[in-house]
């Protein structure tokens, strides 16, 4: 493993580097954004091409006759490697460079300093997800400064609106591979990690790899009043309506859909490493699944793995201290579980709400997307557990999952049927706070094992074989 690792200082400052170009550039308009909660929509050239030149960081990679580099949608980034096999099927491998909102407040760095200290590096996307985006051009840049040439082509997209949805960056990256008749054998991008401490009573290190990805509702429910002065008011106001609805749908969750999903075939996997009297529930799903599904919605983590979650995100209403407010809005994100629908989801709302005086407008939704293979037949799935074996022996289980979150993968489908979510780094409950939270950070040791496992799995790609098929007697 030692010479696959640079020192520390050149890997940091390439880490820096990028930190700081994508939080602004150096002059006055940088300084005074810096303490903003909101990252500019709009980029000024100065701010592109310093975007551009960090990625540069990796000379070999854009000097490289094998590598093909394209700016898309302004500040995407496609990179297409060439194999020398054209008979193999190629596969991609994806991150995004945004990120999303970093107050100051309680950080113990500045969240876009990406400084180092007591082994770690701290940084907004420090684990979502530029820790990947550094990573994979790390691993390639390695490659190729030892002359690796290798015999199955990939592509390389790092989006830059995953944050936001992804259609200006992962949509056009795929829309321009579906437009040249790209299919791939697979893709990998960020989603699930090594947890650790996040299963109750197993102390292992488990693997997860996310075969599928919740759809997701964005739902504004609104009431109208006749506004009026508030020393006459009315028996309900625009304000009691809407709470009233607001707390049925939190009072209500949506059905508990365990035994739906890959999450079935995961606890049968997982029941040899329990003591008795897990093993055995685990072993007879078939006869202790009402158990299993209640313990499991005891666990904001483990409830949302079983169900379509319901989460109360903004709430506006309000004009004046005095006044009747006229209009009231709340919205709420749905993540919808594999079993269900967007329009089964909308149903239940209608009729837990059960009042019509409340509006509902849909924001933005898609639906779940397919599970993709597991089995031995699955090339990326295979790929990824044996590479997984082999960089962190320490991790015996590995299992299949479902990404809670949402990522740019969904723009994919239509070229793919792989599609696989893992980012390969151990994560325990503490860790896991930090994304999206504050003091997020990756570790040193952690970062070097990323782009290990990275600088191997390509390598693995190329000796992949296809298994035989099973062939059964009649």
């Amino acid at each position: 493993m030692a010479e696959l690792l640079v020192s520390l200082p050149s890997w940091a400052a390439a880490l820096l580097l990028f930190f700081a170009t994508v939080s602004g550039s150096t002059g006055p308009r940088s300084r005074e954004n810096r303490g903003a909660s909101r990252i500019p929509s709009q980029f000024s050239e100065e701010e592109r091409v310093a975007i551009k030149e960090a990625l540069k960081a990796f000379p070999t990679v854009f000097h490289s006759s094998l590598v093909q580099h394209e700016v898309v949608a302004k500040y995407s980034h496609l990179f297409t490697i060439q194999g020398s096999d054209p008979s193999l099927q190629p596969y991609m491998l994806m991150a995004h460079i945004d990120v999303v909102p970093a107050p100051e407040e309680g950080w113990e760095v500045p969240p876009f300093s990406g400084l180092e200290r007591n082994g770690f590096i701290y940084g907004r996307g420090a684990l979502d997800n530029k820790n990947s985006v550094m990573a994979i051009l790390h691993a390639l840049e390695l490659l190729l400064i030892r002359n690796y040439s290798p015999k199955r082509s990939f592509f390389i997209a790092l989006g830059h609106d995953e944050e936001v949805s992804g259609e200006k960056g992962a949509q056009k990256i795929s829309a321009l591979l579906q437009a040249r008749g790209v299919q791939l054998a697979f893709l990998v991008d960020e989603g699930s990690f090594i947890l650790e401490g996040f299963i109750p009573n197993l102390e292992k290190l488990v693997a997860m790899i996310s075969v599928t990805e919740k759809g997701a509702l964005d739902l504004m429910l609104q009431v109208n009043m006749t506004p009026g002065h508030s020393s006459a008011p009315p028996k309900e106001t625009s304000i009691g309506i809407l709470s009233a609805a607001v707390s049925r749908l939190e009072q209500t969750p949506m059905p508990n859909m365990f035994g739906g999903g890959p999450l079935k075939k995961t606890m049968k996997l997982l029941a040899n490493e329990f003591s008795f009297p897990i093993n055995i529930v685990l072993r007879n799903l078939w006869l202790f699944h009402p158990i299993v599904s209640r313990i499991m919605e005891r666990n904001p983590i483990t409830n949302a793995l079983v169900r379509t979650t319901t989460a109360l995100t903004m709430f506006n209403a309000g004009i004046k201290v005095n006044v009747i407010p006229p209009l009231a809005q709340a919205t709420i994100n749905f993540r919808i579980h594999p079993s269900q629908t967007v329009h089964e989801v909308l149903e239940l709302v209608k009729n837990t709400v059960a009042d019509d005086r409340v509006q509902l407008h849909v924001l933005r939704s898609f639906e779940p997307l397919p599970i993709s293979p597991s089995d031995d037949q699955a090339m990326g799935y295979q790929l990824l557990q044996e590479t997984i074996r082999s960089v962190f022996p320490e991790v015996d289980i590995v299992v299949p999952g479902i990404c809670i979150a949402n990522t740019d993968t969904r723009h994919y489908v239509n070229i793919t049927n792989g599609m696989y979510r893992f980012n390969p780094l151990p994560l325990n409950p503490q860790d896991f706070s930090g994304v999206h939270g504050i003091n997020e950070k990756v570790s040193v040791q952690n970062y070097q094992n990323q782009v290990k496992f990275i600088f191997e799995f390509i390598q693995n790609a190329d000796t992949y074989k296809e298994p035989v098929p099973h062939l059964h007697e009649l």
